[in-house]
This record gives C-alpha cells, structure tokens and sequence, in this order.
C-alpha cells in the first residue's frame, strides 16, 4: 500500500490542473481564440484520464478509504461527496460526446452540450480538491 500513498496528492493535483485548463479554456473561447480553447480542453481531457488511471489504481489497491472527521463536518464532506461521486459518473460521457462533437466540426452540437459539460467538469475538479483536503490533509482516513 505504502507504494501507493502518494496517489491521492497526485489525483488533487491533476484536478487542479484540470480545473485551471477548464478556465484557461472557458476564457479563451469567450475571446474567440479558438486554437487556445481547444488546446486547454484536449489537455483537460487528457490530465483527466490520467487522474482516472490514477484514482482507480490507488482504490484497486487500497480499497476503502472512510473520512475520518465527525460531527457537522462529516455532514458536510458528504454533502460535497455524494453530488461529487454522481456528477463525476456522469460527466465522463458528456464531457467525450463534448470533444467528439468539437474534433468532428459539429460546433452547434458542441455547444449546446459544453454548456452542461463545462460548469459540471469544473465542479467535479474542484470538488475532487476539496474531498481530497478534507480527507487527507485536515482529517486522517480510516484504512479498514
């Protein structure tokens, strides 16, 4: 397992870096500079499969891993986790139908999905850092 430890501080870091790419783009396409947009969201994209690969190679290994905080704050980790853990589901196929539609020059399509896409990916990312401190950093988890 100790192999494995330094998994989730790599996950929180590809989450910022997806996140950051996530706003470079959304300003970017905002100013019309579309090579830039599509550049930071390929990268998004790309340092988001590389969190997957890394997430489910540390839970493969470590299985569950329960927060170790009590109380108020426990309720509030799990408000945060539970619309976390769906939206992260969910915004696995939306955010490749997104690509698909943009690499295939279905622009109207892109659209229309990216903005569902964009807000829900960005809420993911940002959230995947929050869990991450909250069971880390600020509590120590509790290895079954």
């Amino acid at each position: 397992m100790i192999a494995y430890s330094f998994l989730p501080r790599l996950d929180a870091i590809l989450n910022s870096i997806a996140a950051v790419l996530l706003a470079a783009g959304f300003v970017f396409i905002k100013r019309k500079n579309v090579p830039a947009h599509r550049a930071c969201m390929l990268s998004a994209l790309a340092v988001s499969v590389l969190f997957l690969t890394s997430y489910l190679t540390y839970h493969a290994h470590a299985g569950e891993v329960r927060f170790g905080g009590s109380g108020l704050i426990r309720l509030v980790y799990f408000a945060i986790l539970i619309p976390h853990v769906i939206l992260a589901v969910t915004i696995v196929p939306l955010a490749l139908f997104t690509a698909s539609y943009a690499l295939r020059a279905r622009f109207a399509s892109h659209r229309r999905i990216a903005r569902w896409t964009w807000p829900l990916w960005m809420y993911v990312s940002v959230t995947g850092v929050v869990i991450y401190v909250m069971l880390y950093v600020l509590y120590t988890p509790i290895m079954p």
